[in-house]
């Protein structure tokens, strides 16, 4: 069990949720601040205000299964939120340290995706796998060393950026880290990883403080290609079941310069 960041994952979520989102008066001009008061999530969670209060202290011992179920619900928690917040208390079995396999199942789908860039990726963001069309468009990851094949160290070269200053990647990438920060907290090469990159990236770092854990499927993309220049895709996010893999696909609008860039670098590789 994590008190400390238990009691700041709680804290957090609490400040976020306003009366109105969970069924309360809003009564909005007689608060302090526009979030929730420890004693409404007590009330609505069913436990006393002086044990919540101690679990926000980092001082309370560990919750039950049970207080953190109504935890969650008083705080409308999302299925990762709630996942999250088990494992922070140390209720969730471990994760097996061992890697995963990706799927026989995975890797032919690479291969038959025909005109989609695509890769995959583990808890850790590292790629695992991807098909010729994902190495031609953002680099040939089989020329780089192991622990440079990940997303967030491809985004640190400039591989990969977001487009217009969005910040979306650095918070999916956040949320995605501290789900496999809970996780696996002994993992030393993740915990290194992530500490890199909050100082890379101002809104990863913020993301990371505010225990953001809810997944984004879909995300804009820019890769800086040598020949095709910048190319801004949509990034879509799709879940192996019963397992941690994600498997990343690469698409453009039809009819854009970037569309256009991806259909010539597709006739290239045919």
């Amino acid at each position: 069990m994590n008190k400390r960041e238990l009691a700041d994952f709680l804290r957090r979520r609490r400040e976020e949720r306003r009366p109105g989102d969970v069924g309360l008066p809003d009564g909005s001009g007689h608060r302090r601040t526009p979030g929730l008061r420890r004693e409404e999530v007590a009330w609505l969670a069913g436990v006393s205000t002086n044990y919540y209060e101690r679990l926000e202290q980092a001082r309370a011992p560990r919750p039950s299964t049970q207080v953190l179920a109504a935890l969650g619900t008083a705080l409308r928690l999302s299925e990762a939120e709630s996942e999250h917040l088990a494992r922070l208390a140390g209720q969730a079995p471990p994760a097996p340290e061992a890697a995963e396999p990706v799927p026989e199942g995975v890797l032919r789908l690479l291969d038959r995706l025909g005109p989609v860039p695509a890769y995959v990726v583990d808890e850790r963001l590292d790629i695992v796998a991807w098909n010729a069309l994902a190495a031609g468009l953002i680099t040939d990851f089989s020329k780089l060393p192991r622990e440079e094949r990940n997303t967030l160290r491809l985004s640190m070269r400039g591989t990969c950026s977001a487009p217009n200053g969005e910040n979306h990647f650095a918070r999916q990438a956040a949320a995605e880290l501290r789900l496999a920060a809970a996780r696996h907290p002994d993992d030393r090469a993740l915990a290194a990883l992530t500490r890199e990159y909050a100082e890379f990236s101002r809104d990863f770092a913020k993301s990371w403080r505010d225990h953001e854990v809810r997944p984004r499927p879909t995300l804009r993309k820019r890769i800086d290609h040598p020949d095709l220049g910048p190319l801004d895709l949509d990034c879509q996010t799709l879940h192996v079941p019963g397992q941690k893999h994600r498997l990343i696909l690469l698409s453009a609008e039809p009819g854009t310069t970037t569309h256009k860039a991806l259909e010539g670098l597709i006739t290239a590789a045919e």
